[in-house]
């Protein structure tokens, strides 16, 4: 595994990603506001247009009614996480152990001092045998 010394790199992409984030949300707004512009008040007598920042309100609305105030990812499917579950369940120890280690490496090997960065095989190799 190639480690980082510093936190650089874990900086760096959280930046990149809250950068994208926000260009992302932009662009969902103004869409928003375009369509509401071209749409409503044609369709529908006495409604007005709006502006950017009402676009962002409705946007912000429409989660809260219609998405809930859970957050992550749905997919469209109403039981996804569920079916995350039955599968973690279905794991046995040392399946759960790898799969733990493959998030490990993935996501926290640009936060962790150099000292601490090994392949998680290599640590789990190092260990005794459960002695249960």
């Amino acid at each position: 595994m190639k480690c980082r010394t510093g936190k650089s790199g874990c900086v760096s992409r959280c930046f990149k990603f809250g950068l994208l984030a926000v260009i992302g949300i932009g662009a969902v707004t103004w869409v928003v506001m375009q369509l509401w512009n071209c749409l409503l008040p044609d369709l529908f007598a006495g409604v007005s247009p709006i502006g950017y920042w009402q676009a962002l309100g409705v946007l912000v609305l429409s989660r809260i009614l219609f998405g809930g105030m859970r957050g992550g990812f749905h997919h469209g499917c109403k039981h996804h996480g569920h079916k995350h579950q039955a599968h973690w369940e279905s794991l046995t120890e040392e399946e759960r152990a790898q799969l733990k280690g493959r998030f490990h490496s993935r996501w926290s090997r640009c936060c962790t001092p150099q000292a601490e960065c090994t392949e998680p095989q290599a640590k789990a190799a190092d260990k005794p045998a459960d002695k249960a």
